[in-house]
């Protein structure tokens, strides 16, 4: 860059790049935000612009403005960094299925950031006012310079042991592509993807994106931002809980309201309000009822009583009692076993015969088989 035209004040200022292989040269026009991206800028300084072509058409003219500029050196980087990039990709590390949610109220915040940092106030000022109970563990480590991987991965181990820490948070208030370089260390990165306890990335930065960014489980674009994205407002959450109660009131009178009326309107009806009304139209038709039912208990039991005594008659007619009341008998011998043959006796067993009225003990003088007996003796052997 051999010349440098900036206005205080303008958005646009000028610049006159040269090829640093051959003797051409152009006019170059630059936002502020552009030049300040880049960094300190002198005449003089070996650079890298990307520029887009604009042509007048009036004039004919050629113009160049300038949309990305960077200090020689720069590229580089940049180029290592993309192609670390693609490897960890390609690992699946930046996968947003791996990636870890956040507690909806951390118990213990952990927060990695450099020591009497602005990007530790922030997020210690901010996170407080949200949410006032919110308590943090912080390690003070090196954010930048050659020892700062160091500090801030033993940091990051240290609390992601810790079982009491459930957020980690690793804060830093920005700076140029140089600066924040610790943050795409891949050994740094590594730890980060391998933490067990979820880790918000929270460096203030623009426009490069460390790869610390892509993989952590949240990015926060500041650390105030990390603030508000690791606790919920508190007073955000009273509101919306007051909300809710008043919802919830509004539903329970409206409910009782109705239940109220349909009570109202059922007391109204005629059969509650004379339930007896309901009932006295039906009285005629259960009295005749009754009378239907009082008349067939009787006649179902006419008709039982009649077959009882049948019974009784059948029963009576068959019992060993009536037998003998017709003049019949029944002898057993003297083990009181029952005799029906004159073939079970011999002269002088005693037998026993049971009449209609009483008992009679008699001895056997002889036995005639067959119907030589008296008259009658042709009927069934007495029993």
């Amino acid at each position: 860059m051999i010349e440098l035209r900036r206005r205080a004040g303008a958005y646009m200022h000028f610049l006159t790049l040269r090829d640093t292989s051959s003797e051409v040269s152009a006019q170059v026009t630059a936002t502020t935000a552009v030049l300040d991206q880049a960094g300190p800028l002198t005449e003089g300084t070996t650079v890298l612009a990307k520029v887009r072509p604009r042509v007048w058409n009036k004039t004919a003219r050629l113009s160049f403005e300038c949309f990305e500029l960077r200090i020689a050196g720069e590229g580089q980087l940049l180029a290592e960094l993309e192609k670390l990039k693609r490897k960890l990709q390609a690992e699946g590390l930046f996968s947003p299925a791996r990636k870890k949610p956040l507690p909806m109220i951390p118990r213990l915040i952990g927060l990695i950031t450099g020591a009497d940092s602005a990007a530790e106030r922030d997020v210690l000022t901010n996170t407080q006012r949200r949410w006032p109970s919110a308590r943090f563990r912080v390690r003070h480590a090196l954010v930048q310079g050659p020892s700062s991987v160091a500090d801030v991965t033993a940091a990051l181990a240290e609390l992601d042991a810790d079982p009491q820490v459930d957020l980690i948070v690793i804060a830093r208030g920005g700076g140029s592509l140089e600066n924040l370089l610790p943050f795409s260390d891949e050994g740094l990165v590594r730890a980060v993807a391998a933490a067990s306890t979820p880790v918000v990335s929270a460096i203030g930065h623009e426009p490069d994106t460390p790869i610390l960014d892509l993989v952590a489980d949240l990015r926060a674009s500041t650390p105030t931002d990390a603030a508000k994205r690791i606790v919920p407002d508190a007073a955000e959450e009273r509101h919306a809980v007051a909300q809710l109660v008043a919802r919830a009131r509004t539903a329970i009178i409206a409910r009782v309201s109705n239940a109220q009326a349909e009570l109202n309107q059922l007391v109204s009806r005629p059969v509650l309000s004379d339930p007896s009304a309901a009932l006295s139209g039906h009285t005629e038709q259960l009295e005749m009822m009754r009378f239907r039912l009082d008349t067939a208990i009787d006649r179902l039991l006419d008709h039982e009583r009649t077959d009882v005594a049948h019974a009784v008659q059948r029963i009576r007619a068959m019992s060993p009692k009536a037998t003998l009341e017709r003049g019949y008998a029944i002898v057993a011998d003297a083990d009181n076993a029952s005799v029906t043959s004159v073939t079970q006796t011999e002269p002088g067993d005693q037998l026993m015969v049971f009449l209609s009225d009483g008992r009679l003990v008699v001895e056997v003088d002889d036995t005639l088989p067959g119907g030589s007996g008296p008259a009658g003796a042709d009927d069934p052997p007495a029993r």
